[in-house]
């Protein structure tokens, strides 16, 4: 399960900063900047805290019943 909810995650924030460069305003050196921000937090010790705050929202949001 952590594999699809991680590959979910990823495709749900490619098509956020798609949206955001296209529609948002949001520059494309900026959207750079951000993805190599994460690519370098990933080999820090905030990436326990990163990764189960993410899994926190992931449970919560799929426990929400529309």
């Amino acid at each position: 399960m952590p594999v699809t909810v991680h590959l979910s995650f990823i495709v749900v924030l490619g098509l956020v900063v798609w949206w955001l460069v296209r529609k948002g305003g949001l520059k494309p050196s900026h959207a750079t900047v951000a993805i190599l921000l994460g690519f370098y937090l990933k080999g820090t010790s905030l990436d326990p805290s990163i990764t189960s705050l993410v899994q926190s929202a992931a449970h919560v949001i799929s426990a929400v019943h529309l």
